[in-house]
């Protein structure tokens, strides 16, 4: 048998560079590159692999954690069909992609995790930053990992990688089990040398399938969407991931079924489809809220149901509701006591269409559809429409990048009150022009998952929309834009504090409590003057060029010095805490409210939380 003496770390690369997805014909590498910051626990394995491997791009980042939301942001963007690797050392540096580990495997996102761990030998031990154990040597902090990973591992042996590397590749480029994957490999490990067999290292292609579902299956969803009244239909990411939007607008088009979207899923139909009923759930729009409340039958298409799209299980109250779950992954087909039909949503689609030729809803139920479309892009238009207050909305802000935006461009937004109003407000013109980190709604993802995104599309202008309280959890990937060259338009929304939080905080009683950037006052009470942070200079200091704007006119101003600016820009605006667009029929999210208190107004939300659950429901 022919071998390659490498190190474990030299052979890691050498696999890596050499796997490529195909899929419909098309092939593509499936690493572009990887991600990281040098330890000790990975300089002279992984680092000097990469030294020597300049065709397996290295990028220097500044937070680990930072390094994570950004493979995640660019393989969201490349529709799962390509990834980074992120390497880190052991400790902090490990513990540090554990949270956008989370945010990767819970948005069914593939990203590699080689963080490095302690001595395999333990001949060296503790090792600086090693978590000792007194039951057991052979746990580190990257079994923390376990919970947050589709597959993890640990290389303790060199000919371990020979059989590791395969499966690592396996779940990664499973449309159905993908999300984050770790491989730890101990210090000692990386940069141990063995003979490798050479075939290990040949050109490999992953044919990503588009499974068909039991046609049985088949032919009853067909029967059930026959006898349906008032179906609808619940497009999620899994309608983008599977590039299923021509599938999914010939079905609708034919049979005259409406859609709601989900945060991922927003974009799988143009918002002015008159079909398109907006925003499903919690935030929602009040034509998708009543067309979901009265639904005989729902059609969920690549969504796994979060309680955002469901409004905690009270958005669907058609006593006799059904649920057709098409979906890559069992797991998700079978919610909701679904009709599961297992397999990818484009084929699914398809094939649906094929057998529903003659099935259409009723006139006045397709007329409602295309009438609540209009009515609510008129409710847009108010929203958008600045108003004569000294400071502006954040549906204003909105309004102002959504009309001078392109079609192409992208805007992106992971947490606080931002994606509420987006997945309510924005127009989506482009499938991938909509790009919501919502499942984990991590603060950090921002600029990170920007970053990501602009390097898997570097002719799209984006727009990063982060409020003060996301931006200072980590501004830092500026500094990597700027390093790399990648142009970001970053919308600093500055509303003094956590404003989403501090307004879901008054709607259980509690006035904001803990939430506004103040000093502490003489009752103790964080609730003083507000604190002096420059954010125009915190972004400037970091290289970006700042265009500090105070209403709605000068922001449009800056929109337009912004798109001819060659790098990282912020436009900074302060906006008022308050919401334009207020939760439409079932819009409503279950935040448990304390049972006893001292407050009146938390014993009134108390109150108001009571009425809500009984409206929730078990779907059997």
């Amino acid at each position: 048998m022919k071998t390659k003496r490498l190190t474990v770390a030299q052979a890691t690369i050498e696999f890596l560079k050499n796997q490529y997805a195909e899929r419909d014909g098309t092939e593509q590498p499936f690493f572009a590159g990887c991600f990281g910051i040098f330890g000790h626990g990975n300089l002279a394995g992984f680092g000097q692999a990469l030294q020597q491997s300049p065709d397996f791009r290295y990028y220097m980042v500044r937070n680990e954690q930072a390094a994570v939301h950004t493979a995640a942001g660019y393989t969201k963007m490349k529709n799962r069909l390509s990834t980074f690797v992120c390497t880190s050392s052991i400790g902090p540096g490990a513990t540090n992609m554990i949270t956008a580990a989370a945010g990767a495997t819970i948005n069914r996102l593939p990203v590699l995790l080689l963080p490095g761990d302690i001595f395999a030998t333990r001949i060296v031990a503790p090792v600086l930053q090693q978590l000792e154990s007194a039951v057991s040597q052979d746990f580190s902090v990257n079994d923390c990992f376990k919970p947050v990973s589709k597959y993890w591992d640990r290389i303790n042996r060199p000919e371990q990688l020979i059989t590791a590397l395969p499966e690592v590749m396996r779940v990664l480029t499973s449309p159905a089990d993908t999300g984050a994957v770790t491989l730890c490999i101990p210090q000692d490990v990386q940069a141990e040398a063995y003979d490798f067999p050479a075939e290990l290292f040949e050109r490999r292609v992953w044919h990503i399938p588009r499974p068909r579902p039991d046609v049985n299956a088949l032919l009853r969803a067909v029967n059930w969407i026959l006898s349906a009244r008032k179906p609808v239909i619940i497009a999620g990411g899994g309608v983008i991931y599977s590039e299923a939007e021509e599938a999914l607008k010939i079905l609708i088009h034919q049979t005259g079924i409406p859609v709601a979207e989900t945060f991922a899923g927003k974009g799988s139909l143009p918002y002015d489809d008159p079909h398109n009923l907006g925003a499903a759930g919690a935030t929602g729009t009040e034509g998708a809220n009543a067309v979901c409340a009265e639904a005989d039958l729902v059609l969920g298409i690549g969504t796994r149901y979060s309680d955002f799209t469901t409004a905690s299980k009270t958005v669907f109250q058609n006593k006799n509701v059904r649920f057709i779950n098409i979906n890559i992954a069992e797991f998700d087909a079978y919610k909701h006591s679904a009709l599961a039909l297992t397999g990818d949503a484009k084929v699914i689609l398809e094939e649906l269409a094929q057998k529903l030729e003659s099935y259409k809803v009723d006139d006045n139920y397709r007329r409602s559809a295309a009438d609540f479309n209009k009515s609510w892009d008129e409710k847009v238009t108010l929203a958008y429409q600045a108003e004569n207050n000294t400071i502006p909305s954040q549906a204003e802000v909105i309004g102002a990048v959504n009309n001078f935006s392109k079609p192409e461009d992208i805007v992106l937004c992971a947490a606080g009150s931002a994606p509420g109003d987006l997945h309510k407000l924005w127009r989506t013109r482009n499938s991938k022009g909509f790009h919501l980190e919502y499942g984990y709604s991590c603060m950090g993802y921002e600029i990170s998952g920007g970053l990501g995104a602009k390097m898997a599309c570097p002719d799209r202008e984006i727009y990063v929309i982060v409020g003060d309280g996301g931006y200072l959890m980590m501004p830092s990937e500026i500094i990597t834009s700027l390093q790399e060259g990648f142009k970001l338009t970053i919308i600093l929304i500055d509303n003094k504090g956590f404003a989403s939080i501090g307004g879901l905080s008054k709607s259980i009683g509690s006035g904001g409590f803990g939430t506004e950037y103040s000093f502490r006052n003489k009752e103790g009470y964080l609730e003083g003057e507000s604190l002096p942070v420059d954010l125009v200079l915190n972004a400037q200091s970091l290289g970006a060029k700042v265009y500090k704007t105070t209403d709605i006119a000068s922001f449009n101003e800056a929109l337009g010095n912004a798109q001819k600016e060659k790098q990282t820009t912020v436009i900074y605006i302060e906006t008022v805490p308050e919401r334009k667009m207020a939760g439409y029929g079932y819009a409503w999210w279950d935040v448990p409210v304390a049972e006893v208190s001292e407050s009146e107004s938390v014993q009134k939300a108390r109150q108001n939380y009571d009425e809500q659950k009984k409206k929730q429901r078990y779907y059997l």
